[in-house]
């Protein structure tokens, strides 16, 4: 079984999307309809910007999905999903490639989530940091055990978590990992504390805007970040989508319960190799490949 997996913020590059839009006319034109939806030639920043362009969040999240649907879009008569999953933002990008979601509510939910989370930044300071080589249970109870919002993220892989939430409470909270053994505790240059309770103005404001859009029954199963599991009802995916923006992301318990239920091959839809990367250190078996 064939399991399409998308990219999350980061994953952007200068250039991005510029030879879909060169060569493939459905592509092209799927990309002017984004430039319209959006208000601004998103198509100028993503093929000629510069990498500061693209590390605004409004830029980003509507590049990177950009990206990978419209290349999903190009691929859809070579090979299709039996599952789908998206890291944060690209649980967005698997909604739409398995028709839960239509192209452009797809993008104005995209581009009203990443506004709202910018706007959430902006009302106080936060940040975000990976933990490298300490046990997922050691990095929750160093975060319980710290005074401030701080909290894991991201469980990406064995080993590799990231930490999310008020500047002092992340920084004391990677002295503490370093204590306890980490290998690395890395700030990270993101615009806040994603998937943390710092989020919550952002959550408020972007459940509105996906309770008046319509979601389908996707094709396929979709496994969601919050709770890692398959899903294929209208109202559970949206309520998942809601929860998302303060709950971690589970990615590791995502592709092994993709694994469990049958996944013999992880495609990777999408700007970078991120996720392939994740999906072989948590299971070496895994096949895995992508499609930039």
């Amino acid at each position: 079984m064939k399991a399409f997996v998308f990219p999350g913020q980061g994953a952007q590059f200068v250039g991005m999307g510029k030879d879909m839009y060169d060569n493939n006319p459905v592509a092209r034109e799927m990309f002017e309809k984004a430039n319209d939806i959006l208000g601004f030639r998103i198509t100028d920043l993503m093929f000629n910007g510069t990498d500061e362009d693209l590390r605004q969040t409004k830029v980003t999240q509507p590049a990177i999905f950009l990206h990978s649907v419209i290349l999903a879009k190009t691929l859809e008569n070579e090979i299709t999903p039996d599952m789908a999953a998206g890291h944060s933002l690209g649980e967005f990008s698997a909604l739409v490639a398995a028709g839960a979601l239509s192209f452009e509510d797809g993008l104005r939910l995209v581009s009203a989530r990443a506004q709202a989370m910018q706007k959430a930044c902006e009302l106080k300071p936060s940040t975000m940091a990976a933990i490298i080589a300490l046990p997922d249970e050691k990095v929750d109870e160093i975060c319980a055990s710290i005074d401030g919002v701080v909290v894991c993220a991201n469980y990406n892989c064995p080993g590799q978590l990231v930490i999310s939430g008020e500047i002092e409470a992340v920084n004391e909270a990677c002295e503490k990992a370093k204590a306890a053994g980490a290998k690395r505790a890395l700030p990270l240059k993101v615009g806040g504390a994603f998937h943390s309770p710092c989020m919550e103005p952002a959550r408020a404001e972007l459940a509105a805007a996906i309770e008046a859009t319509p979601i389908h029954t996707p094709v396929c199963p979709v496994y969601q970040n919050v709770d890692a599991k398959p899903h294929t009802d209208p109202a559970e995916i949206k309520a998942n989508l809601v929860a998302q923006l303060t709950a971690p992301v589970r990615w590791t318990k995502t592709v092994e319960n993709m694994i469990a239920d049958g996944a013999t091959e992880f495609i990777e839809i999408g700007p970078g190799k991120v996720l392939q990367g994740l999906i072989s250190k948590i299971n070496k078996e895994a096949v895995v490949s992508g499609r930039q």
